[in-house]
């Protein structure tokens, strides 16, 4: 795959190559290894085999070539036989797990890890002695993505799909260019350019024209980016060239850099080469933070973990901070790469570090409330796969974005696929005496499944509150339990939920201890009954509300049969307060009916009233700008227990 030759591993431009003894076959094959050139030191390995020159050399220098062109289905042939030669460096023993990885054979991938750490080699016991149970894990959890097609994939590598203002820009080595120079010697494809389509536009077109217009594309290799909000930046990498000079190292090597250009009448110009590049190593895939006040990006700088390490530098007023390391829970003796901020700060980048399904995965992270990251999660199938995944992009609303692989089914050597993602839905709320109205600090707070198997368990923090992810589409239950408090139980459905709606708010009542004869009557007085809503400016009852009033016909035909109620109905800020108020008595009206047309009796109900766009449960009013989900929230008919029986 394209990122082989281009993610922070440096970069020879092969112009004349000349072997230094005609004659010597092995020189003539470790010069191209050395010079990066891996698809013709394959070749001339191959040959050395063939003729029988030092096999066994030759052997594992065609496994690594293979290995570094991202082609583990060759690599694991050729890595079997070096592990079986006496006295082998002991990476090969690593190196042929992770090729095994590649080609999804997991169980001799673990043999061979162990062997590698019996012999001396530094890895986390974890990695394998817990593999399984990760794998497990992985397979069998819930889909949140899914993926769609994307028409503008070439027979080259394209990655880097990124969305800013109606357009894709992308990363391709689709175009040859009209001079064979611009060949890049480790995989022989062309150099890398930067294309923007239109998103809405006919999106199988693109043609060199579809380059990005301006100074960013050169002749050597040129992005991916990111965009300044208001489109007038862009951060992007490309090998060291600037003024149409090459800069090189003291051995001849070509890194990778971060520059910036700006949007002039439509092209990108005024090319500047950001402080902290340098010739030493190299910095690549920029990313910026949600607020823009960092840029993120990976390096192979001296003093990471190993390998590539992601890194951010500081933005204030134009200059750029220090280098900052991500630390260990990011960062690994590997290589991570290609970091991505979402619009809610989370990190996702790429590693082969992280425990995963072979090659590189894609992350994603968990921070608190100070943005500290709290741990690493791997998004699973169908994002990942046993080869390379890698330039992750979420869209601004989270339910769509893009990502590259070399995978099987694609057209290229690395293909472009885009997603839509269904989030997990966030339940959270305070826990609060039904006395006092004070929030119960360090509460127990535990979730099951339909099945009573327990999904998480947490605390409430000091203002008494909790949040916990679920599942969209299941049944589930809340048991909230404290000292010198009764325990609390209720059932919590996310099914027919819009997909816009991201959390809901439910808090719960606990009601401190009393004598026996009166414990039943204060559990009973815990019950809550949920609320319905409604489509904009509308009242009448669509299918999602049906199993909420079904609920609570049964609740009170059933199980309080003396159970009254008051019914209370909302709408959202927009239109006049005259119109609202109207409008949320109407939607009060159809609830009201429809449980009257199903057996409760009018004498149970004691009022139905609608309350305009009063008591909005969020901040959506007229000065706002929330989405149609938020809106949705407030067009609400509630039902309030005025007596249990």
């Amino acid at each position: 795959m394209k990122l082989k030759n281009y993610i922070i591993t440096s970069i020879v431009l092969l112009t004349t190559f000349c072997a230094f003894a005609q004659n010597d076959m092995q020189k003539k094959a470790d010069n191209l290894f050395n010079n990066f050139a891996f698809v013709q030191a394959s070749n001339a390995y191959h040959d050395l085999i063939n003729e029988g020159i030092n096999t066994n050399y030759a052997t594992r220098q065609l496994a690594d070539s293979y290995a570094y062109m991202r082609n583990p289905d060759s690599a694991v042939v050729y890595y079997q036989k070096a592990v079986n030669q006496n006295s082998v460096p002991i990476e090969y023993y690593y190196n042929y797990s992770q090729a095994l990885r590649g080609v999804k054979n997991y169980e001799a991938s673990r043999k061979w890890m162990k062997q590698f750490k019996d012999a001396g080699g530094d890895i986390k016991e974890q990695l394998f002695l817990k593999d399984a149970d990760f794998l497990n894990s992985i397979f069998n959890a819930k889909k949140q993505y899914f993926l769609k097609d994307i028409k503008f994939n070439s027979k080259f590598s394209d990655f880097g799909a990124y969305e800013h203002d109606g357009k894709i820009y992308f990363t391709s080595s689709r175009d040859k260019g009209d001079l064979k120079k611009h060949i890049n010697g480790w995989d022989e494809e062309p150099f890398l350019n930067i294309y923007a389509i239109d998103k809405n536009g006919n999106d199988s077109i693109v043609t060199s024209k579809s380059r990005l217009k301006g100074k960013v594309n050169s002749v050597y290799h040129d992005g991916p980016l990111t965009i300044t909000k208001d489109g007038k930046t862009m951060y992007f990498s490309r090998t060291d060239f600037i003024k149409n000079v090459l800069g090189r190292n003291g051995e001849g090597i070509s890194n990778l850099k971060i520059y910036k250009a700006s949007l002039v009448d439509g092209k990108w110009k005024n090319i500047k080469e950001l402080p902290f590049n340098s010739n030493h190593f190299s910095n690549g895939h920029p990313a910026l933070s949600a607020d823009e006040t960092k840029l993120y990006f990976a390096s192979d700088r001296s003093g990471g973990k190993g390998g590539s390490d992601i890194y951010y530098v500081d933005i204030n007023n134009g200059n750029y901070g220090k280098p900052q390391n991500l630390g260990s829970i990011v960062n690994t003796n590997k290589n991570e790469r290609f970091p991505f901020i979402n619009s809610e700060g989370a990190l996702f980048f790429s590693s082969d570090g992280h425990p995963g399904l072979g090659l590189l995965d894609i992350y994603g992270t968990v921070s608190d409330k100070n943005d500290n990251i709290l741990s690493v999660i791997n998004l699973g199938t169908p994002v990942n796969s046993s080869k390379d995944d890698f330039s992750f992009f979420m869209s601004e609303d989270g339910l769509s974005g893009y990502f590259a692989s070399n995978r099987k089914g694609g057209i290229g050597s690395d293909d472009i696929y885009a997603y839509d993602r269904i989030p997990q839905l966030n339940l959270n709320g305070t826990v609060y005496d039904s006395i006092e109205n004070n929030p119960i600090d360090n509460a127990s707070v535990v979730l099951l499944d339909s099945n009573n198997k327990v999904i998480a368990k947490l605390t409430t923090n000091a203002k008494g509150q909790y949040s916990i992810n679920l599942n969209r589409d299941e049944n589930y239950s809340v048991e909230v339990s404290k000292d010198d408090y009764i325990n609390y139980t209720n059932s919590i459905s996310s099914k027919s939920i819009d997909k816009n709606i991201k959390s809901i708010t439910t808090d719960i009542s606990m009601s401190p201890n009393a004598k026996e004869m009166e414990m039943k009557e204060v559990v009973e007085e815990s019950i809550t009954l949920s609320p319905i809503y409604y489509n904009y400016n509308s009242s009448k009852i669509i299918n999602e509300n049906i199993k909420v009033l079904d609920d609570i016909l049964n609740t009170m035909k059933n199980l309080y049969p003396t159970m009254t109620i008051k019914i209370e109905s909302y709408s959202d800020s927009r239109g006049s307060e005259e119109y609202n108020l109207k409008l949320s008595n109407k939607r009060a009206n159809a609830a009201y009916n429809y449980l009257i047309n199903n057996g409760i009796s009018p004498n149970r109900i004691i009022e139905n009233n609608g309350f305009g766009e009063e008591n909005l449960i969020n901040n959506c009013n007229n000065n706002s700008n929330c989405t149609e989900a938020e809106h949705k929230l407030n067009r609400r008919t509630q039902f309030v227990i005025v007596k249990m029986k």
